[in-house]
């Protein structure tokens, strides 16, 4: 984060953002945080200043000025399509990504980084898929549900903010099923149970990132 002064954070009330928040507080180089949602943070926060907003509003191009936002942290998609219904997921990561990287987009925009937590979904799952995908790879067939087609939407809205912005940095996430002691996911739940169902005669390869090195990251 060397250079950043002013951050803001979406998506504090979820494991993510409020994890982000509570790191970035510790960093005295940081001089304000902002953390935007819907909820407020599940978690003790003491030098970031929540905002309760929907990033599918335009009122988020208004504050991006007012504060100077110089880096966006969308912490907010929702990577678990379980979490919500169909519709919810579309239009918070959808919507709100279109609408948060149009503020940042704007002729009189502060923001000069923009990192968006993505995920390893967008590769596909498909039987003959390389059992190794490298960031240069692209998934061989459509994506079959709703959810993948809206992770792909979404990086298709922070490739063309690379593109039209130049001179800002733009980083992209792409996470895979995160476990820890804190994090609720499936696979956590899945690894709780007191015996573990597998598939017979298939032995999957199976990626997995610490909760901890992913709020580091």
């Amino acid at each position: 984060m060397a250079g950043s002064r002013r951050v803001l954070i979406t998506g504090v009330s979820r494991f993510w953002g409020g994890q982000l928040a509570r790191r970035l507080e510790q960093h005295p180089s940081i001089e304000r945080i902002v953390a935007v949602d819907t909820s407020a943070p599940r978690v003790d926060l003491e030098r970031t200043d929540f905002i309760r907003a929907d990033i599918r509003h335009s009122l988020i191009g208004k504050l991006l000025r007012a504060v100077e936002i110089d880096t966006v942290v969308h912490a907010g998609l929702i990577v678990d399509p379980k979490r919500a219904g169909a519709r919810v997921v579309h239009e918070t990561n959808v919507i709100g990504t279109m609408n948060l990287i149009a503020a940042c987009s704007a002729a009189d925009s502060p923001v000069r980084k923009l990192v968006v937590k993505s995920s390893t979904a967008v590769y596909g799952s498909e039987p003959n898929d390389p059992a190794m995908w490298s960031e240069t790879m692209r998934r061989r067939t459509p994506a079959r549900d709703t959810f993948t087609r809206d992770l792909d939407e979404v990086e298709e809205y922070v490739a063309d903010f690379r593109v039209r912005n130049p001179e800002a940095v733009t980083t992209l996430l792409r996470f895979a099923n995160v476990l820890g002691p804190a994090h609720d996911t499936p696979f956590a739940r899945l690894f709780d149970l007191p015996a573990v169902p597998t598939v017979f005669g298939f032995d999957p390869l199976l990626q997995f990132l610490n909760e901890e090195d992913a709020v580091a990251v």
